[in-house]
């Protein structure tokens, strides 16, 4: 049976995300997004799920840096989950009590002003997942931030999603050991490339994919570590990695880089 490592513990969205995206697999929890694409280096599962772009916080970007920085790992897969969020409670607990509150970051920023609005006070301690965050909630005094989906004996969820903005969606990507399959259809293809730092130099990586037709869905900057005013680019484009013709595009925009790195395709 294939096997998916995943952020857990059991009940994140990320679990979620792995169950949609393969039904029928083993899925195995790791207590961090580094040890999930571990487990993919080391041979212990067969492919991984990480959430890349959320549609209210942006990039993920710790985990944009494992994809470019691991050696021999591609995405395959997209998928887009709904996020739900809900505070929950000891069954019973008097929301006027409430002194702390846990969650990932990103829920926690997600639904910032929920919390200022109905808990000004409490203090906010982010955690590892939002499935970790629950087990934290041991007194009235306590809550967190999880998922809809989560049920557990004594922990009442709030009526209502807490998000600022209920439209939150978040970008996940399913990673396998190996290069992008040239023999495989896509719609989208992912890859990073660092540039002059001249003037328009950027402009020159980006002339291929117009000239080529390609549309990029997006691109995101990021600092290249211990080569201060040096940034390296993450460009989404919609194009079928399948074709000669998309590859040699690309092919232009390598010739155009300092670097280019290809991340996936899907």
């Amino acid at each position: 049976m294939e096997k998916v490592a995943y952020l857990g513990p059991e009940g994140s969205y990320s679990q979620l995300a792995a169950q949609k995206m393969r039904p029928l697999a083993n899925h195995i929890a790791k207590p961090s997004f580094y040890k999930v694409i571990e487990a993919l280096v080391n041979c212990e599962c067969d492919c991984a799920v990480l959430p890349i772009e959320n549609s209210l916080n942006g990039a993920v970007l710790a985990n944009i840096d494992l994809l470019q920085n691991t050696k021999n790992i591609a995405a395959t897969e997209e998928y887009t989950l709904e996020l739900d969020h809900r505070l929950a409670t000891l069954n019973g607990a008097d929301l006027g009590g409430i002194s702390c509150i846990y969650s990932h970051e990103q829920p926690l920023a997600q639904c910032s002003e929920y919390l200022l609005k109905n808990f000004p006070s409490a203090k906010l301690i982010a955690m590892p997942s939002t499935a970790a965050s629950l087990e934290m909630v041991k007194s009235d005094t306590e809550a967190a931030i999880v998922g809809a989906h989560v049920k557990k004996e004594g922990i009442t969820l709030s009526p209502r999603n807490i998000s600022d903005f209920q439209q939150n969606r978040t970008h996940f990507l399913l990673i396998k050991r190996g290069e992008a399959d040239k023999n495989i259809k896509t719609g989208k293809i992912f890859f990073s490339v660092t540039c002059r730092h001249s003037s328009g130099a950027l402009l020159d990586i980006l002339e291929p994919m117009r000239a080529g037709g390609l549309n990029m869905t997006k691109i995101q900057s990021r600092p290249i570590k211990n080569s201060e005013g040096e940034y390296r680019f993450f460009i989404e484009v919609e194009g079928d990695y399948s074709s000669e013709k998309v590859r040699k595009i690309l092919g232009g925009v390598k010739d155009s880089s300092m670097s280019f790195c290809l991340l996936g395709a899907y």
